[in-house]
């Protein structure tokens, strides 16, 4: 007996004792009362439809005996339940009908007395019905009684597309908390165990490159949820918004979980070397796995899941067959590898054959599969260690052969991060040397750029801003106006009779009157902020940015004012000048605020020029709106 197989045994008893005491906190106590009696059952017949009043008539005949666990196979078929629950023991302390069976399409419970025609209570569940709508939202069927000092009759109707399964048990509130603390702590040590042995393979899958790990990694998750899906626990806190998904989980991860599985196989045993067609008979079987997953969306449940079986069974034969052939021809990992595998893939069949009633297990087949995964896992961990134990002799000689190459090369290493820190230096005297290049013709580009903006903005006859400065100007002051909730005030202004004026002095002189309006014009503003900008022929524009309508009054009229007292001496003539105005004053509320504002005082300056010129209409834009 090698040392391997020693340590295998000692793990394998070990993990059995383990997982055999896990069972017995996963199954709820059998020789306590259970609290009910006559349980039985009726299947409708073609073209029947019962409900729960007439069902209560049918004949005690046409009903037939049954015992928990009820386990009827498949059948798409409605069924009817009935038992006699005993009467509350104590006030305050309900009965929990407990369905120990999470993957029923429709499960539908009312609650009689025994002389009531009518329900007291009716209740609605399974996994095609959404989530929150159980009475308790428990992983898996759960029903408060009502309390009764009588008996009462419990009617179960159950429709469903997989096995017809009913673990009834009927808990106080109070055991039925305990059982479910102890089952839930077993679980979690469980599903904790797989999470962890999935996740540290995924990062083995990053740091080795090795795709074993991530079919292992891929194998393990998928074990995992059709475990979780099993138990109830996929539908209430990983898709409990999508039924569909719920009707489909079993198959998806199933034929996953086999395809990782025969995925891993390959990469693990050294298959092809001692046949090709074994190896693409192995290789075919995890595309098999793989397309299965994509028509299980398509195709009946029924049918995909016995399909599925008959595959199963299949596979669990040929990889049996597979790792007792390459223990013959010598492969010590096959011989550990053929236990691993049996463990989980006999407890998966025989919990496959269960579910559609071939078979009649004494245990649970979803405890039975938690004890296989977990044995498997556990045993597939010494699969690995082995494989370090054998890999580490000759891991020690190659070390030692990588030493002695190491002392040369570190004699290499030394002349070329010499060579390397010269070049170091002149690549980074060099890259200075450009930087700074670049960063002088880019300050210079920059100012370059900033005196082109000055200058598009610039009236090349005024020295005024031009159009294109106003209007970008105007939506600036606009915005911060709407932001800082301020007034905006603006001046259209226009000089009275340019036309005449170009006319007599021809179009020298309407540009000395030009530049003459707009040295006076500015003369008059003295802040910063205003803005007086050229914005057609004759036809200015002062923004005033949080100013209201009196102090942009003011500096209208004294523009006016200015301007008609300050004559423009032209040759041996003097040029009486004077301006029209048009001000309107708001506090921007959206976007096109602003123009609006524009135009009001656009339509303000026309009035001002209609009764006479030379004066200022005013307006706040409020009092148009």
């Amino acid at each position: 007996m090698r040392k391997y197989d020693a340590g295998l045994i000692f793990v394998t008893i070990v993990a059995a004792v383990g997982f055999i005491s896990v069972l017995l906190s996963l199954s709820p106590i059998t020789n306590s009362n259970p609290k009910y009696s006559q349980l039985s059952y009726l299947k409708e017949t073609e073209g029947e439809a019962l409900n729960f009043r007439t069902v209560t008539q049918k004949s005690l005949n046409e009903w037939q005996s049954a015992s928990s666990p009820i386990n009827l196979g498949m059948d798409t078929k409605v069924h009817w339940f009935s038992m006699i629950v005993s009467p509350t023991q104590s006030t305050g302390s309900r009965y929990l009908l407990h369905i120990d069976y999470p993957l029923i399409d429709h499960l539908d419970v009312a609650v009689f007395n025994q002389l009531g025609s009518s329900p007291v209570v009716t209740y609605a569940s399974g996994d095609a019905e959404p989530f929150d709508n159980r009475p308790i939202l428990h992983v898996k069927p759960l029903f408060p009684l009502p309390e009764s000092a009588q008996s009462q009759r419990i009617i179960i109707r159950v429709q469903t597309s997989g096995t017809i399964r009913l673990p009834i048990r009927i808990w106080e509130e109070a055991e039925f908390i305990s059982f479910t603390s102890s089952r839930n702590l077993a679980l979690g040590i469980f599903f904790g165990i797989m999470v962890a042995m999935g996740v540290s393979n995924a990062f083995l899958t990053v740091t080795t490159s090795s795709v074993s790990f991530l079919y292992y990694s891929g194998y393990i998750i998928n074990l995992a949820l059709i475990l979780a899906t099993l138990h109830g626990y996929g539908f209430a806190y990983l898709w409990s918004d999508s039924a569909l998904f719920q009707s489909k989980a079993i198959l998806l991860f199933s034929n996953a979980t086999i395809m990782f599985a025969t995925l891993f196989t390959r990469s693990l045993l050294p298959i092809g070397v001692y046949s090709g067609n074994v190896d693409k008979t192995v290789k075919a079987l995890s595309w098999f796995y793989g397309i299965s997953i994509v028509t299980s969306f398509f195709l009946p449940y029924t049918f995909m899941i016995k399909a599925f079986l008959l595959l199963l069974s299949c596979t669990v034969i040929f990889t049996m067959w597979l790792g007792i052939w390459l223990t013959l021809k010598g492969v010590v990992v096959a011989r550990y590898f053929t236990i691993a595998w049996g463990f989980l893939l006999v407890s998966g069949l025989s919990a496959s054959l269960d579910n559609v009633n071939l078979v009649q297990l004494p245990i649970s087949s979803n405890n039975l599969l938690i004890i296989g995964g977990a044995v498997e896992t556990l045993i597939l961990a010494l699969i690995l260690a082995i494989n370090y134990s054998h890999s580490r002799d000759d891991l020690v000689d190659a070390q030692q052969f990588a030493l002695e190459q190491e002392k040369h090369a570190n004699i290499a290493k030394e002349s070329l991060i010499e060579a390397q820190k010269r070049h170091q230096e002149d690549l980074e005297y060099k890259v200075e040397e450009r930087t700074l290049e670049l960063e002088v013709t880019l300050r210079e580009l920059s100012e370059v750029n900033h005196e082109l903006e000055r200058l598009n903005a610039i009236d090349p006859l005024t020295g005024a801003h031009n159009r294109r400065h106003f209007d970008k100007r105007l939506r600036s002051e606009g915005r911060r106006s709407r932001r800082e909730q301020t007034p905006l005030s603006l001046i259209v202004i226009d000089v009275d009779h340019f036309k005449s004026i170009n006319d007599k002095y021809g179009h020298d002189g309407g540009d000395e009157c030009l530049k003459h309006v707009t040295r006076v014009f500015q003369s008059h503003i003295h802040r910063p902020t205003d803005d007086l900008c050229r914005i057609g022929g004759e036809e200015f524009a002062v923004i005033l940015p949080n100013t209201d309508i009196e102090g942009a009054l003011h500096v209208a009229e004294s523009m006016r004012q200015g301007l008609e007292s300050s004559p423009l001496v032209y040759g041996d003539e003097s040029i009486q000048l004077t301006a029209s105005a048009g001000l309107s004053t708001t506090i921007i509320v959206d976007e096109d605020h602003a123009q609006r504002l524009f135009k009001f005082a656009d339509e303000l300056l026309y009035r001002a020029k209609s009764a006479g010129r030379n004066r200022v209409a005013h307006k706040p834009l409020q009092e148009k709106l």
